[in-house]
């Protein structure tokens, strides 16, 4: 064997896609769901669009084709179709984008700060802690250290 194959053969137990550490045992196609962002059918378009076996370990394969998977990641709004992505019509820019990682968690916080700066009804819900779509607040959503009844102790030796 020449030493090009054997570096093709190295197994890589840590996979670093999309700032995401994966691990190298699983079928490339379960080890995507690993990434923030990216779901079972996500996954799936993903490998096809790369032309990669989706039940080959991630660890086995080569660098080349985990370098394509991250390019293909990276460039989702490109080629994703508009019916999958994750964040339809922004509030800001009225595009049609996916997010993935962290990017999902900042964009979210910023939602939710825009709705307590304006004074909505779902962002005083948020700034008091209480349920934002509806619930019932009665029975469930109870802050405290009990919850259920409290007996009254009986005065006297009864």
């Amino acid at each position: 064997m020449t030493e090009e194959s054997k570096e093709n053969e190295e197994f890589k137990y840590i996979v670093r896609i999309a700032a995401t550490d994966i691990d190298g045992n699983k079928p490339t196609r379960y080890a995507l769901l690993q990434i923030k962002g990216i779901g079972y059918m996500l996954a799936n378009s993903i490998i096809n669009y790369t032309g990669i076996d989706g039940m080959e370990r991630i660890g086995k394969l080569s660098d080349k084709a985990i370098e394509n998977l991250s390019n293909a990641i990276s460039t989702l709004n490109e080629w994703l179709p508009l019916w999958m992505r994750n964040r339809r019509k922004d509030l800001f820019t009225g595009e049609d984008k996916h997010l993935i990682g962290s990017e999902i968690d900042l964009t979210k916080r910023e939602d939710i700060n825009l709705l307590k700066k304006i004074r909505a009804y779902r962002g005083i819900r948020h700034e008091r802690k209480l349920p934002v779509r509806g619930q019932r607040t009665r029975s469930n959503k109870r802050s405290g250290l009990t919850v259920g009844v409290i007996k009254k102790k009986v005065r006297g030796g009864k």
